[in-house]
């Protein structure tokens, strides 16, 4: 039998509760329970599938990184570490990030694919490249990298 990408969360959150580690064990009860308000939302409960427990995950993650952003901008240098070290545990459930080249690549590769032109075809790239990049890039830089080579 393989194991669920949640079971594996709560595999690792008793690792973690066993060995004390605040951190992990703090960022994973959290996590677990975003994805359990996930799962009983809406009419009926449900489990989740492993794509939809990580499409939660990353919204966690992204979570830690835009609070991590806020803090430090706000002069709160030890709560921003926090928020960036509880992203770092979940980016270890994450796929593996394309760097900028493999995601610049796959974008122009887009832009040849559909013929687009200029700015107004950004939408058109966008849905070449989702399916492309699916969860191994943040949509933010997605769409900042097909506006740089559409306007360039």
């Amino acid at each position: 039998m393989t194991t669920t990408l949640k079971q594996r969360l709560q595999d690792d959150l008793t690792a973690a509760i066993k060995s004390r580690d605040e951190l992990v064990s703090a960022t994973l009860r959290l996590t677990l329970s975003a994805i359990t308000k996930e799962e009983v939302a809406g009419a009926t409960a449900r489990t989740l599938s492993d794509d939809e427990v990580l499409k939660v995950i990353a919204r966690e993650a992204k979570k830690r990184r835009e609070a991590a952003d806020a803090f430090a901008q706000g002069g709160r240098a030890e709560s921003a570490e926090r928020e960036k070290a509880e992203g770092a545990v979940l980016a270890a459930y994450l796929p593996q990030q394309l760097s900028d080249e493999e995601l610049a690549e796959v974008v122009r590769a887009a832009i040849a694919e559909s013929g687009a032109q200029g700015p107004k075809a950004m939408g058109l790239v966008m849905k070449t490249v989702g399916p492309k990049v699916a969860d191994r890039a943040e949509g933010g830089r997605v769409a900042a990298e097909v506006r740089k080579q559409l306007a360039g």
